[in-house]
C-alpha cells in the first residue's frame, strides 16, 4: 500500500544543515514490526508514523522509532512530525496549539515561536529522573569523553525518556574538542559560548541508539532537558539559542524560551526534502 512520506530536515532553516527524520503520514494499519522494518531500512535516527489520536484533546499520535527501538518521546520527529502533519492538511483544534499524542502523554507543540513567526516549537515534557550522577557514573562518563575529571563542571541526569545523562563543561571550544569512546549511555555534552555570542551554548549528544555509539546532529529532547537544568542552576537565561552539529559539518540551531508559568519551548525551523510515498 503506497502511503504519504516525507523526510523533514529540523532545527535548521537551510535544507540538509540539520537532523532529518522520515515520516510515514498514514500509518493506520500497519504492525509495530512493520513500523520497525522500515525504520531499520531508512537507517535515519528516528522515524515516525502518524495515526488517528486516541486521547481526549489530542490531534494525531504519532510512533517514533530508531532504527533499533522505539522511543516514548524524541524531540526533533515532534518538530518533523508536526510539520508534516500540518503541510499535509492537518487542521489543530486549538488554532495555533498542535496537540501531539505519543507514548509519552500529551505534548503541546506551537507555531509562530519564532521572532518572524516562522518556527515550531514544543513544550518540554517532564523529566522521568534528575539529580546528580554518582561517583560511578561520573568516573564512566569521564573515561568515554576522553576527559579529566577536573574537566567536568558539572552533570546531572536529565532523562525525558530516551535516558539523558548530561555533562556540562567550561566552554563551547571544550565541547568540540570531546572525541568519545564507547558507552551504553545517552550522553549529552554542554559548554558556553563567550558572552555576546550568537549561541549561548554548544552542545552535543552521544547515543548507542544510533548503532553502535554514534552523534545526533540536533537533539530537541536533550536540549529540552538541559534546559531546565541549566535555567534553575541559573547558568542560562531565557530567551537563548543552543548550537548543535558543528562537529558534523551541520548547523542546527535550537531556540529555548519560557513563558512565565514554567513552562519551557524548544523551537526550530522545519524544512520537507523529500516527499513522496512509501510502500509500506
Amino acid at each position: 500500500m503506497e502511503r504519504p512520506f516525507s523526510q523533514v530536515d529540523v532545527f535548521t532553516e537551510e535544507p540538509y544543515l540539520g537532523n532529518p527524520v522520515a515520516v510515514v503520514v498514514d500509518a493506520k494499519g500497519l504492525s509495530t514490526e512493520e513500523m520497525q522494518r522500515f525504520a531499520r531500512w531508512t537507517n535515519l535516527s528516528e522515524t515516525t508514523f502518524v495515526l488517528p489520536p486516541q486521547a481526549a484533546g489530542a490531534d494525531y499520535r504519532v510512533r517514533i522509532f530508531t532504527p533499533s527501538r522505539e522511543l516514548p518521546f524524541a524531540g526533533h520527529p515532534t518538530l518533523g512530525t508536526c510539520h508534516t502533519w500540518l503541510s499535509h492538511g492537518g487542521t489543530p483544534h486549538r488554532g495555533h496549539v498542535v496537540v501531539q499524542e505519543c507514548e509519552a502523554g500529551l505534548i503541546e507543540l506551537r507555531r509562530d515561536a519564532g521572532p518572524g513567526g516562522d518556527l515550531l516549537a514544543f513544550a518540554a515534557p517532564p523529566l522521568l529522573r534528575s539529580g546528580p550522577v554518582d561517583e560511578k557514573t561520573l568516573g564512566h562518563l569521564v573515561e568515554v569523553l576522553g576527559l579529566d575529571q577536573s574537566d567536568v563542571v558539572d552533570a546531572q541526569w536529565v532523562d525525558n525518556g530516551p535516558g539523558w545523562v548530561a555533562v556540562l563543561l567550561a566552554s563551547a571550544d571544550a565541547v568540540l574538542a570531546v572525541r568519545p569512546g564507547v558507552s551504553d549511555l545517552d550522553i549529552g555534552v554542554a559548554g558556553p559560548y563567550p558572552p555576546g555570542s550568537p549561541e549561548a551554548f554548544e552542545v552535543r549528544a552521544f547515543t548507542p541508539a544510533l548503532g553502535g555509539f554514534g552523534e545526533d546532529p540536533v537533539t530537541g529532547s536533550l536540549n529540552a532537558s538541559l534546559a531546565g537544568w541549566l535555567l534553575d542552576s541559573g547558568r542560562a537565561s531565557a530567551p537563548y539559542v543552543a548550537s548543535q552539529g558543528t562537529a558534523m559539518g551541520r548547523r542546527g540551531r535550537v531556540h529555548i524560551s519560557r513563558d512565565d508559568d514554567g513552562t519551557i519551548w524548544v523551537g526550530g525551523g522545519t524544512v520537507t526534502c523529500l516527499q513522496g510515498t512509501a510502500n509500506l
